[in-house]
């Protein structure tokens, strides 16, 4: 595989010659090619930025160099038939979500060039351009932002070429790991001496028996995923490929749209006003938000739905915790489309270990919940204290 990196720092990658990924570029197995983009300016001042069209703060990177560049790194040409054509990967906190299965894809082509961007991003007629000489994937590590893009290049990179056949001494490794083809988080790994500080290695692992070995640790991956990463547990996407996404603090205000116009219905049906939802401030949003587990869906753009869970202790004659499930919010020109159904079918996948049970209330008039949460199995608890105008509705975990 061939890997060209264009930067204007690229001493960041001087850590590709260590560890593994240099043994294997010593090997043959990668050809790693570093480039410093003011290689291909021409002022004094080797100049790659300039202040933005249209004003804001910060500089953008131009185009000339980066064209350049892509002169010198990509063929003129379409690729022949049976060849591959590059892949051009852009970091950016704008681009899509960097996970296993996209290292996986990335992995199977023969020559990647990372673009990493600096200041305010790279022009966007640069994007456009490699488009039409190869393929182009803008891809971000995560919903946070960086001041360049060398250091998700690299972190692509380590994921990417530890998938090639022959970078790793054993190739058996890469099954049992988090993220692989088990989608769950690895088992705690112990090595020698059995008792250290007044911590034991589990007796199991001393045990010799592989097959009970293998049980626990299937059992702690699920353990250890259903407490950390509980949405890897179950598929986040709907039956038309609309995903169900953690809800960020930015969806506040779309949040707000919604949930007025979900607790609207919600007064009329109960014919009441004083619903605390429909009275909710966006501070009020956001402080919640970052209290509970919120999920998302969008469609053509637009926030349509949410739903949210919290792990509250269990109440008497519970031997577990309660997820508190509410704000199952549907956008009403999708109401009754099934949207309700999947979220709340979500939220309850989704709820963290140790949870027993799920509670919810719905308003005492609002018959289409429900019946809703009757169907998925809730029943109505008219022993348990409700808010004015509200009943509540719980179901076991099974």
């Amino acid at each position: 595989m061939r890997l060209d990196y264009v930067s204007i720092f690229p001493d960041f990658f001087a850590p590709l010659a260590l560890s593994l990924p240099g043994k294997a570029a010593a090997s043959g197995l990668l050809d790693v090619r570093v480039h410093d983009l003011r290689t291909w300016t021409h002022d004094r001042h080797r100049t790659v930025d300039d202040s933005p069209y249209g004003g804001g703060a910060g500089m953008v990177m131009r185009p000339e160099p980066w064209g350049e560049a892509f002169d010198a790194l990509l063929p003129d040409r379409p690729a022949p038939p049976g060849e591959s054509r590059p892949t051009v990967v852009f970091t950016t906190p704008s681009g899509e979500r960097f996970d296993q299965r996209l290292a996986e894809e990335l992995a199977s082509r023969d020559h990647l060039v990372f673009a990493c961007g600096r200041y305010e991003g790279i022009d966007q007629r640069v994007v456009d351009h490699a488009r039409e000489r190869a393929e182009v994937r803008e891809i971000s590590l995560g919903d946070y932002v960086l001041n360049g893009g060398e250091v998700a290049a690299l972190a692509i990179t380590e994921a990417v070429v530890r998938l090639l056949p022959g970078f790793m001494g054993n190739a058996a490794s890469l099954v049992e790991e988090s993220h692989a083809e088990s989608g769950l988080l690895e088992y705690p790994v112990y090595t020698k001496p059995p008792q250290w500080r007044g911590h034991e290695v589990p007796a199991v692992l001393r045990s010799g028996d592989h097959a009970k070995i293998a049980a626990w640790r299937h059992e702690q991956a699920v353990r250890r995923t259903a407490e950390r990463r509980p949405d890897l547990l179950t598929p986040s996407v709907l039956d038309d490929g609309t995903p169900i996404v953690r809800a960020a603090p930015g969806d506040a205000g779309e949040l707000l749209t919604l949930q007025r116009a979900c607790w609207v219905q919600e007064a009329l049906a109960n014919d009441m006003l004083d619903i605390p939802a429909l009275h909710e401030s966006l501070d009020d949003v956001r402080t919640w938000l970052g209290e509970w587990d919120t999920w998302v869906v969008r469609r053509a753009g637009r926030l349509v739905g949410a739903v949210r869970g919290r792990r509250e202790p269990g109440t008497d004659g519970e031997d577990g915790d309660l997820w508190d499930i509410g704000r199952i919010m549907v956008a009403p020109d999708l109401q009754g489309s099934g949207l309700g159904r999947a979220l709340l079918e979500h939220i309850q996948a989704v709820a963290p270990a140790g949870v027993t049970s799920y509670v919810l209330f719905t308003g005492a008039a609002s018959v289409r919940n429900q019946q809703m949460y009757k169907k998925a199995g809730f029943r109505l608890r008219r022993d348990l204290p409700a808010p004015p105008g509200a009943v509540v509705l719980t179901k076991r975990r099974r």
